[in-house]
């Protein structure tokens, strides 16, 4: 390979990963990424809280719907 092309292959691949680094494309993947963590972060913490809430009006809904024998 002679020295011209040589450093034409390598200025193209310097203009490639110049564009690359300036490519935000992927950047809001990445956010989405992040909220989707963090709504499974809070999803967690609060789950048995509210499970128990929930749970809880059914119960009264459960003992007023039905007749006590």
């Amino acid at each position: 390979m002679s020295f011209s092309k040589l450093v034409h292959k390598v200025k193209s691949e310097v203009a490639f990963y110049k564009s690359l680094a300036k490519d935000t494309e992927g950047a809001s993947g990445i956010e989405y990424a992040i909220v989707a963590g963090m709504a499974a972060v809070i999803l967690a913490t609060f789950m048995s809280p509210i499970s128990g809430a929930v749970k809880g009006i059914f119960e009264i809904i459960k003992t007023n719907l039905v007749p006590t024998p």
